[in-house]
């Protein structure tokens, strides 16, 4: 089992920038692929970037491309979100999940339902 704890979610003015971080216990955390999700209200849940924490593969989503950077440190078992050049459609609800790996080629992104564990989220509101 995984455990996964999100943080530094809050208010932010559109074109500014914000930081996630993803903190993950458990003792097979180095075998899983970690990202972040997000869900709009009134929409579904979209992924938005994952690493795998083995060796840094990521997938990104299209939308969020040159604005948004996933980075891993493995020591601390973390897992961040850098967001720049923010958009009022970037407000959600922000939730880290992570998926177990069982195999060591390249890594495909396999969508929400996919994952394997989630944390509680954390919310993110970008003003206009």
């Amino acid at each position: 089992e995984v455990q996964l704890v999100e943080s530094g979610g809050g208010l932010v003015q559109a074109g500014g920038s914000l930081t996630l971080s993803c903190a993950a216990s458990g003792s097979t955390v180095e075998h899983h692929a970690i990202g972040w999700f997000r869900q709009a209200p009134g929409k579904e849940r979209e992924g938005v970037s994952v690493i795998r924490l083995s060796d840094g593969s990521t997938y990104v989503e299209d939308s969020v491309k040159g604005r948004f950077t996933i980075s891993r440190d493995n020591a601390k078992s973390t897992v961040y979100l850098h967001m720049s050049s923010l958009k009022p459609e970037d407000t959600a609800v922000y939730y880290c999940a992570s998926e177990y790996l069982y195999y060591t080629g390249r890594y495909y992104y396999t969508g929400v339902d996919g994952m394997d564990y989630w944390g509680t989220g954390t919310p993110v509101t970008v003003s206009s």
